[in-house]
């Protein structure tokens, strides 16, 4: 029983244990077997096993073995494979494939399970604890732009997911508000507001402007540029009056963030490279008493194998950089925080750095060398958010997109929509604010979120704001029509659940069944391979069988109005954490 619990809601994971012991029976004493489960697509069954051909070319030739071939041994492990009430029916296929059959009375009581004990039965259950998800990570004094948009949203999900999944989540942002930028930003500060402790930001005004002409001048004033790298060192060694011009840039920067993640829903806890600086020294000199830092052209180095560049640590100057940053907030990742899987969502540019992060502190015995085992990290890249004509999205001054305009347009659009479809008289002005913000900003993730983050894609905002395909507005508005078909037939899903019973007689029923129940392993396998696209593309299809049970099965006033009441608020419970993994609003009415 504790077993059955353990995957409550996960079908793969449950048949598997069933082809273990079906696999140990066949072949009894052979080591290391994998079942491999995978769901069908085709006619012949929900999930396949597919051992028999390798099963079959370990053990050809042994003394003793009977079977004449894959068949045969996919025979086997059907007849072994123990009794369940899950399982309606196996047959083998081809060259020993072993398909199987759901139980549909099986799948409708789990289902009507999960109604009664809540969604959360139906989590994944992985095999670590705590889990450090570093996302976002923008410069002080810098705006957030279009390119922190994927940062900001895939580390959401993938934080989410893991949270969903009963780990304890560190969500991290390592924004950049240390090194050589503040001595010239704090310089013209001084220069600019004499009594600088007085200025807040309506003073400042645009801080992007302000961190430009600070720029300017850092460039082309030699005088300034020199008191710019003296402020450095001043503040550095912790002058006061330094680290209070500093605190108070990083507070003005702060709170334009913080506007920025409130719109996007996003939640964060803020651990700056300043934060690691104390830390840095030790790190360095512990690597140094390893025998692992080298001197190279008078910089600190780690060299790393197969890697032709090394790591420098400490420049020639005797200052850090991002290196020694980086390698700091691993240590104290894994050894302060107690982090047994630490993820970097960063764009792909960024992989090299991290490959040969990761690789000096498996050097350094901080990680194990087998990537399968914990305490782990990996690199989560990202390809570039492009323009319609195929380039890095830009305005039209060429300068990057501001995120918060972006998101206003998103808004602003989505909104009109809606007063296109005659809403602005139906609904309040708050109704209306609150959806053409769901709607808008859902759709700007949801177009990010739904492509294999390792590719670029191009922002379209006609294209994401359309209410037909692979789309936000087309998923919330399906998620509205199952809730207005709900309130239209004026029952209580609430007792229903308790009192009604499900069926899955037709086939779009069974369809939309098998696809509800396999919700857990999709979560799973977009959380293992940190991958969101994984569970957009099951939202979708989810909507579609949907679509097709509607079309084709009578809800209100026919026979079956309970148990397909009871499916539309299965279909319901599923979308809407769906959308609160991928940080989405659901709307109830449209």
């Amino acid at each position: 029983m504790a077993a059955e619990q353990e995957n409550a809601g996960n079908l793969k994971r449950k048949l598997a244990k069933l082809f273990q012991l079906s696999l140990e029976a066949t072949v009894p004493g052979e080591p290391d077997i994998e079942p491999l489960v995978a769901a069908c697509t085709g006619k012949f069954g929900d999930y396949q096993c597919n051992n028999a051909m390798g099963l079959w070319s370990k053990i050809k030739g042994r003394p003793g073995i009977e079977f004449r071939g894959p068949p045969a041994v996919g025979q086997a492990i059907m007849k072994n494979l123990p009794q369940s009430e899950m399982i309606e029916s196996c047959s083998v296929a081809g060259p020993g494939f072993v398909n199987v059959v759901l139980s549909k009375n099986w799948m409708a009581q789990n289902i009507q399970k999960m109604l009664v004990d809540g969604i959360e039965t139906w989590a994944p259950k992985l095999s670590i604890k705590r889990a450090v998800v570093d996302f976002s990570s923008p410069n002080i004094a810098k705006e957030m732009h279009v390119g922190h948009l994927r940062s900001t949203i895939i580390g959401d999900t993938l934080a989410s997911m893991l949270e969903f999944s009963n780990v304890e989540v560190l969500r991290r942002n390592h924004v950049g508000d240390w090194g050589t930028q503040f001595g010239m930003l704090i310089e013209f500060l001084f220069e600019k507001f004499p009594n600088f402790e007085d200025v807040n930001e309506t003073a400042i005004g645009d801080l992007q402007a302000f961190y430009k002409e600070s720029k300017q001048r850092f460039d082309v004033d030699a005088e300034f540029k020199d008191r710019a790298q003296k402020a450095v060192v001043r503040l550095q060694s912790g002058e006061q009056m330094y680290r209070k011009a500093w605190t108070q840039i990083c507070d003005i920067s702060r709170r334009e963030f913080d506007q920025v993640y409130q719109r996007l829903g996003v939640h964060l806890e803020e651990k700056g490279e300043s934060f690691y600086n104390p830390y840095i020294p030790g790190v360095i000199e512990a690597l140094t008493n390893q025998g692992l830092v080298e001197e190279s052209k008078g910089a600190r180095v780690i060299f790393i194998e197969g890697i032709n560049i090394p790591l420098i640590v400490v420049k020639s100057d005797g200052g850090y950089n991002y290196a020694s940053t980086d390698m700091t907030a691993l240590w104290y990742r894994l050894n302060e925080e107690k982090a047994e899987w630490i993820i970097y969502v960063t764009d792909v540019g960024q992989q090299q750095h991290f490959d040969m992060v990761f690789k000096a502190a498996k050097r350094a015995g901080w990680l194990p060398a087998d990537d399968r085992q914990y305490p782990k990290t990996n690199h989560v890249g990202f390809g570039l958010v492009l323009g319609e004509d195929g380039k890095r999205f830009r305005t039209r001054s060429t300068e990057v997109v501001r995120l918060a305009d972006l998101l206003d347009e998103a808004k602003t659009r989505s909104k009109a929509a809606l007063i296109e479809r005659g809403k602005a008289a139906e609904w309040t002005e708050e109704e209306l604010e609150q959806t053409a913000e769901a709607v808008g900003y859902g759709a700007v993730k949801y177009a990010d979120l739904k492509n294999n983050r390792l590719t670029n894609y191009t922002f379209d905002f006609d294209q994401m704001l359309n209410d037909k395909g692979n789309t936000a507005v087309y998923l919330l508005y399906a998620h509205a029509r199952i809730c207005s078909i709900i309130r239209k037939s004026g029952k209580d899903t609430g007792e229903l659940k308790k009192t009604g019973k499900i069926v899955l007689d037709h086939a779009d029923e069974r369809v939309l069944g098998l696809h509800l129940l396999q919700f857990a392993e999709v979560v799973e396998e977009a959380c293992t391979n940190l991958l969101p696209n994984v569970l957009c593309e099951y939202l979708y299809n989810l909507s579609e069988n949907y679509t097709r049970f509607y079309s084709n099965c009578q809800v209100v006033g026919s026979a079956e109005e309970t148990s397909r009441l009871l499916l539309c608020e299965a279909t319901a419970v599923v979308m809407r954490k769906c959308f609160f993994l991928l940080g989405i609003k659901p709307v109830y009415k449209i």
